[in-house]
């Protein structure tokens, strides 16, 4: 397996995981993945999973389960964009990961979405149990056929072959409640429409 564009492939005598946790987490991935990705594919995806999460995040202590499961949901998509794997037409998009309280309990200024987003979406039925704040990446993208973007500029990986759209969604953070509730449900109604326009 070729190295990923922008994955720093680990050598035998450099420590590559900052933490050292996300060890477990990359065998059973390797063992996962038998076959389709080495373990230095699994190892040098794990190790910059990890490193996206803790750019956004607060508090670090509990990344390494999410960055065991964004690595994971990077190899399906990679395995998906290399046709090891088949799949169904699927979509992007992007999740700005948000910034959990500071040690005092207080929330740091800016967090997107400020304190009622998850409200909101709870308000609304979605269930947010095994929901993560996780960034869009390369491999995510490669195997979409379509990318929704909110605002997201160059920060967002483009490749050719995708179709991209841009929804102009107002910026939740640090709206009241009934702001939130109302973006929530402008996304809501835009994602209906394209899902009849996209039926056969």
């Amino acid at each position: 397996m070729a190295p990923l564009d922008g994955i720093a492939m680990p050598s035998p005598s450099s420590p590559l995981l900052p933490d050292e946790r996300l060890a477990a987490g990359a065998a059973r991935l390797a063992t996962r993945y038998t076959g389709r990705f080495g373990p230095e594919t699994v190892l040098g995806l794990i190790a910059d999973s990890y490193a996206r999460l803790a750019e956004h995040a607060w508090i670090r202590t509990h990344l390494v389960v999410p960055a065991e499961r964004l690595t994971a949901e990077r190899l399906d998509a990679l395995a998906h964009a290399q046709a090891l794997t088949d799949g169904p037409t699927s979509c992007a998009v992007r999740v700005q990961p948000e910034r959990g309280p500071l040690p005092d309990g207080r929330r740091p200024p800016g967090p997107p979405g400020g304190p009622y987003i998850g409200q909101a979406l709870t308000e609304a039925g979605v269930d947010l149990a095994d929901a993560y704040p996780k960034p869009l990446t390369e491999e995510v993208v490669q195997a979409a056929d379509i990318v929704i973007t909110m605002g997201c500029g160059d920060a967002c990986p483009v490749v050719s072959g995708c179709r991209y759209l841009d929804w102009p969604v107002a910026d939740p953070d640090g709206a009241p409640i009934a702001v939130v509730r109302g973006i929530r449900d402008a996304i809501d109604a835009r994602t209906t429409e394209f899902l009849t326009q996209l039926a056969p």
